[in-house]
């Protein structure tokens, strides 16, 4: 199912939730709204659901208006916080919104039989979710939004209540599962590896308007805005100017561009080799893990964040204190005129 988001707005009271919103989502594909809070996904995701409606603008499903859409229950949400009955079997749980369509109760069995296959957890239809783990309980929730045969899912953080462990093991089991029952899916996350990890497309979003929309590769290594690029992780900003065709860093604040340079894109050498080079004292060192980090000062007073690999940082054997020299290996210059 194709779905089509034509100019959606959305106020509540004085806050703009939805800026007039344009985007598709592709049939079949796993695609997540990423955001800070605020940012409007999950009021998308309520207006996707029902739940909400738009102040303006149409959402179409394979060119049929949503309404209609949602009038017939052709859309599965699974939500955070499980919501299982808890005085109900997880057969019953999944079979609940089957009971409520009178379906034939053998019919319901063998559903939530082939669902329970589905998701690794059979043979436990008859616990209660008071005897379940936490990602036990948001497989059983998944496999009861799909039980009607949706042909639209939505998520909303559906592992943000489960400790990091468990999140991780879950994600692997979410792609792999979305592969097999091919069905359109929308998840709201605030985690980026999550998003990333899980999704064919990533949509960031940041007060109502859409900043960027591609794939997980797409929008980390070609982030189009400077919202994009700090959003998704530490950067380095430095007011730069261009002089002869170079570019060159800059203490006057009010020079009309910033580069941005992750932590892991700097060069580090221990003696100079360009005058474009940026000499900076070692300051702290936390070498525990694969990347060792490093927070230095420029001479010009700019505070900087190095990550380099552990075995690099032992071959140049430095230590707090030292002067090293600094070149990016990638960066991104954005004009200073861009307002987030």
């Amino acid at each position: 199912m194709n779905i089509e988001i034509r100019n959606i707005s959305k106020k509540f009271d004085n806050y703009q939730a939805l800026n007039d919103l344009n985007f598709s989502i592709h049939s079949g594909e796993l695609i997540s709204l990423l955001g800070p809070s605020g940012s409007g996904k999950t009021t998308l995701l309520r207006i996707l659901s029902g739940l909400e409606t738009s102040d303006k603008g149409d959402i179409l499903i394979d060119g049929q208006v949503i309404q209609e859409f949602q009038k017939e229950n052709r859309i599965g949400f699974v939500f955070q916080h499980y919501a299982l009955f808890k005085n109900m079997t997880v057969e019953e749980n999944i079979g609940f919104p089957m009971k409520i369509k009178k379906k034939d109760k053998s019919l319901i069995q063998k559903r939530v039989r082939e669902l329970l296959e589905l998701i690794h957890l059979p043979g436990m239809e008859k616990r209660y979710p008071s005897q379940l783990s936490g990602g036990q309980k948001q497989r059983i929730a998944l496999a009861r939004a799909l039980a009607s045969d949706p042909k639209i899912l939505l998520l909303d953080e559906p592992f943000g209540a489960l400790d990091a462990n468990v999140r991780k093991g879950l994600r692997k089991w979410l792609k792999d599962l979305h592969k097999e029952i091919d069905v359109t899916t929308v998840m709201v996350t605030h985690d980026q590896e999550e998003a990333f990890e899980v999704s064919d497309r990533v949509a960031i979003l940041n007060k109502g308007l859409l900043q960027q929309i591609g794939t997980p590769t797409e929008v980390f290594h070609s982030p189009i805005n400077p919202f994009v690029i700090q959003f998704l992780g530490n950067v380095n900003i430095f007011h730069v100017r261009v002089e002869s065709g170079k570019t060159v860093f800059s203490e006057i604040e009010n020079s009309n561009s910033k580069i941005y340079i992750r932590p892991f894109d700097w060069k580090i050498s221990k003696s100079k080799n360009s005058d474009e080079e940026l000499e900076s004292r070692i300051e702290h060192i936390n070498s525990a893990g694969f990347l060792v980090k490093l927070d230095l000062t420029s001479t010009s007073g700019n505070v900087l964040n190095v990550d380099i690999p552990y075995d690099e940082f032992k071959s140049l054997n430095i230590k707090v204190g030292d002067f090293v020299f600094l070149s990016p290996r990638e960066s991104r210059i954005f004009q200073e005129d861009y307002i987030i």
